[in-house]
């Protein structure tokens, strides 16, 4: 078995082991692997070991490898989610060529994205990233003005609002890893009672996917424990 089919295999039986210790049913958690500055070649392992959803951060990048994977692989079911700090004249290729984007924190963003999604691909999934630990050098949207842009954004044509996403400031005691998790949920639980349908959590990378999956994380964002150390990295996975 490759070293990418046998991480992969791993993760997977982290998730359900996590899953099954916080009382949730293993397929409840799905695996999302970030393969950022990793080649076509790495995707289309992972696809032969069956993982069939990829989170990208950087644009050009993923764009070349959607293209190399496509070409190598015709006919195959490969999801692409988008992970990354979106700037406002890269949201065409963004809408046109990703089933999910998880890093909307402005309106602004959610219209462009919403104007340039081609109908014929159906709606956009769209999950709200949530700045949960306040760190000025992240993105996302601070907590209490996540209520009025959720109602905004469920009201755009071409998109559904899914959940919320997080990366919280990196943590090394599973305790205080639950922490931003826990206010994650709460702040999803709000927005539901609030009368918006969403379903969807994206938190949990490598280092601490078990304290995400045991507070309610649906979709965990694995990198670095699937396909190794990368050369750069900037977080999401």
């Amino acid at each position: 078995m490759s070293t990418i089919s046998s991480k992969l295999h791993d993760v997977e039986a982290t998730i359900r082991a996590a899953a099954e210790g916080a009382g949730r049913a293993p397929g409840s958690v799905r695996l999302l692997a970030v393969s950022k500055t990793f080649g076509a070649d790495a995707v289309l392992e992972a696809m032969h070991a069956g993982q069939h959803a990829f989170g990208e951060n950087y644009l050009q990048e993923a764009l070349d490898k959607i293209e190399a994977v496509a070409q190598a692989a015709p006919g195959e079911l490969v999801e692409w989610h988008f992970i990354g700090p979106i700037q406002s004249n890269k949201t065409r290729p963004i809408a046109t060529h990703f089933a999910w984007v998880h890093s909307v924190d402005r309106l602004k963003i959610a219209q462009r994205l919403s104007e340039q999604r081609p109908p014929e691909l159906g709606p956009l999934n769209i999950c709200l990233q949530v700045n949960v630990s306040g760190e000025a050098s992240k993105s996302g949207i601070a907590e209490d003005e996540l209520p009025e842009l959720a109602r905004q954004v469920a009201a755009l044509p071409n998109l559904r609002l899914r959940g919320l996403m997080a990366i919280p400031e990196p943590e090394s005691d599973p305790a205080k890893q639950r922490a931003p998790f826990a206010r994650m949920r709460g702040l999803l639980e709000r927005l539901r009672a609030g009368g918006l349908e969403l379903d969807t959590l994206s938190m949990g990378m490598s280092g601490d996917l078990e304290a995400a999956v045991a507070e309610g994380a649906t979709i965990v964002r694995i990198g670095s424990a699937i396909f190794g150390a990368r050369h750069y990295d900037k977080g999401n996975a």
